[in-house]
């Protein structure tokens, strides 16, 4: 193939330097990251070809692969899975970028690739056929198979090679969970063979590594042995318990046809590659594969919902109301993500316990004590609100009272900047009548954030009939810069996500009242799907919080109840440590649930409320649309993923 014949490549350039060392540059076209689709792939196809004849002249000494963007590869185009999902269509293109990768493998020059920022899914693939890998030492070098959680595992012989690398024990948990590395572990795991301090040293290295032939070892025979003989069926016996305790197989199929093909294959890696293809085709068609893809789009699409281009504000300074379990979790969570936050409350008191959970949040997310001791300079007890004035954010998270909250914005609104957002916590009460004593009320919005915090990724963004499109996009814009997905809902009672939980939490504790098993409840819902069964969630979210909700929903909590006696008593759930159950270390205490026929039927029963009101918010208009809901309720409440939301279960006949 002549060099003319790479003229018309729209994503890769190509060319040939002095020393005879082959520059291979991804530029995807008209997309802000790199992705292999069909398109790209086959442009691969046509690049190696012409590589391999090149090789074959005795013309080129080597290839080194970079990026032209930010991130090196993302993957494989999501967009084409729908279509490629077809069994028909499928195997044949998994063979050609099998056959095409392999060719990379097989090359007779060193083939190297220097890796910056994100390198997944496919792209991992694709440098694990390479002979040898530079990345850069910093925190947005990424690399790692995501695909686990779209309900696939590695398709471009990933699996069999990961292995190799990696050795069996850490391959398998990077493609069963889903986790990403950082460039120090993915050398530490033998993915990475090289680390530079910058992205500007990776030509340089690349070449050195080319004009010295280097090659990457595979994983040792320590690591390999694991893969090896009787072994192999004690780390797979292992994997498949670990697995079972995070996933039913019922409902999340991949990792244990992961498990099932090492099982088979682990101790040949070819082998294990040419059996990925079979054992991949039938997953990606599957209605889990499906659904989770749809969440994704969801996902994404929320991304959209922030201020862009010159617009686009940036934030800061954060002053939290309320140091409470929400308030003081908010605050901890905007310090994680590098914002400058004061934590006011009436005294330090009620201020202490919030910085001590931050703390212990620091140090369980972040790796040293220097990031842990910067985080928390970053959050400043602040009792008499000298934040307010700087704040880019002010969020309120105080008690259910609409009086208390009512006078914090009255006060606050005479020192706050004009520009800075303003915002309420509140998980029912309508922005209408909290912004009733501000002389400019269209400032309010709600971000609603969900507890645990740290764990559910929604905040609901508030519209009050007075806000006006900028401030919810702003509000929106500060969501996306803290690492949370908004969804826009209107002010009305309960907004989306605890509108629709209360009926669903109510029957169960109902249920409970006339003497149902509250154990039985909870694993029949988990059974169902869900993260946690009704009436644990009640206790993490606090028995108080649910009456005050309730109230304001116009539910009817009965002086005699259960539940009613335990809020009196001050027993709330996790917070005190009793409520329906007891709970120590952050978890509850339960009894075993007695056996029962259909759990997972008895669970469809118990979410059947949750989807007759999440119907009945997209029919007010609370939410724009099935799909707002859908994903708010999936990020919000945890509901099944793999059904892909209460309204496409029911569309589907699953819920």
């Amino acid at each position: 193939m002549a060099q003319s014949d790479l003229s018309n490549l729209r994503h890769w350039r190509f060319a040939v330097d002095v020393e005879q060392i082959g520059w291979l540059t991804l530029d995807v076209a008209d997309s802000p990251v790199n992705v292999l689709s069909r398109e790209v792939l086959t442009e691969l196809d046509a690049v190696v070809t012409h590589i391999e004849e090149l090789a074959r002249e005795k013309a080129i000494a080597g290839v080194t692969l970079l990026s032209g963007k930010a991130g090196f590869i993302a993957g494989a185009d999501i967009s084409e899975f729908d279509a490629m999902s077809d069994p028909a269509v499928l195997p044949e293109a998994l063979r050609f970028t099998h056959a095409l990768f392999q060719r990379i493998e097989d090359l007779p020059v060193p083939f190297v690739v220097g890796i910056s920022g994100f390198c997944v899914g496919g792209g991992l693939e694709l440098a694990l056929a390479s002979h040898y890998r530079i990345a850069v030492d910093d925190e947005t070098t990424k690399l790692g198979f995501p695909e686990v959680r779209l309900g696939i595992f590695p398709g471009f012989a990933g699996t069999g090679r990961s292995i190799r690398q990696a050795g069996p024990v850490d391959a398998m948990q990077l493609m069963l969970t889903g986790r990403n590395l950082s460039a120090r572990a993915a050398r530490r795991a033998n993915l990475v063979d090289k680390l530079v301090r910058h992205p500007d040293m990776l030509r340089w290295e690349a070449r050195k590594a080319v004009l010295s032939k280097r090659k990457s070892p595979p994983a040792p025979l320590s690591k390999r042995v694991m893969a090896l003989g009787p072994v192999r069926g004690r780390v797979v016996e292992k994997m498949r318990a670990e697995t079972g305790k995070k996933v039913n197989k019922d409902h999340y199929a991949a990792p244990f046809a992961l498990i099932d093909l090492f099982e088979k294959y682990g101790d040949n890696p070819k082998a294990m590659m040419k059996a990925e293809i079979d054992a991949f085709v039938p997953l990606m068609a599957s209605p889990t594969a499906q659904n989770l893809r749809r969440v994704f789009f969801l996902s994404e699409s929320l991304k959209k919902l922030g201020l862009r281009g010159k617009e686009k504000p940036k934030f800061a300074r954060v002053h939290v109301v309320g140091a409470g379990v929400m308030g003081g979790d908010i605050a901890a969570w905007c310090a994680l993500r590098g914002l400058g936050v004061t934590l006011q409350d009436m005294d330090m008191e009620r201020i202490t316990p919030a910085l001590d959970r931050a703390k212990k949040l620091f140090k369980k997310r972040l790796k040293t004590k220097q990031a842990v001791d910067a985080a928390m300079s970053r959050l400043e007890a602040d009792v008499e609100g000298k934040g307010i004035p700087r704040a880019d954010v002010l969020i309120e998270a105080v008690v259910e009272k609409l009086e208390v909250k009512q006078q914090i914005f009255a006060d606050a609104e005479k020192r706050m900047r004009p520009d800075a957002i303003m915002a309420t916590n509140t998980s029912s009460i309508e922005l209408e009548r909290i912004t009733e004593k501000l002389d400019n009320p269209s400032r309010l919005i709600g971000l609603h954030f969900f507890n645990p915090v740290a764990q559910l990724p929604l905040v609901e963004v508030i519209r009050s009939k007075l806000n006006d499109e900028e401030a919810i996009r702003k509000g929106a814009s500060f969501v996306l810069a803290i690492g949370k997905s908004p969804v826009v809902v209107k002010s009305a009672p309960g907004f989306l996500v605890n509108r629709a939980l209360m009926p669903y939490m109510l029957e169960a504790v109902d249920r409970v009242e006339k003497g149902e098993s509250p154990e039985q409840l909870d694993e029949a819902a988990v059974a169902f799907g869900m993260p946690m069964g009704p009436i644990e969630l009640m206790d993490t979210v606090g028995l108080d919080v649910g009456a005050s909700v309730a109230r304001e929903l116009g539910q009817t909590v009965r002086e005699d109840s259960k539940f009613a006696k335990l809020v009196k008593a001050g027993k709330l759930g996790r917070k005190t440590g009793q409520g329906f159950y007891k709970w120590e270390d952050g978890k509850p205490i339960k009894d075993k649930a007695p056996a029962h026929g259909n759990l997972a039927g008895l669970g469809r029963d118990l979410v059947q409320p949750l989807v007759d009101m999440t119907e009945e918010i997209v029919a007010e208009g609370v939410v724009e649309s099935a799909d707002l809901a859908d994903i708010g309720l999936i990020l919000g409440t945890g509901f099944a993923p793999f059904l892909g939301g209460p309204l496409k279960a029911r569309q589907d006949g699953k819920a």
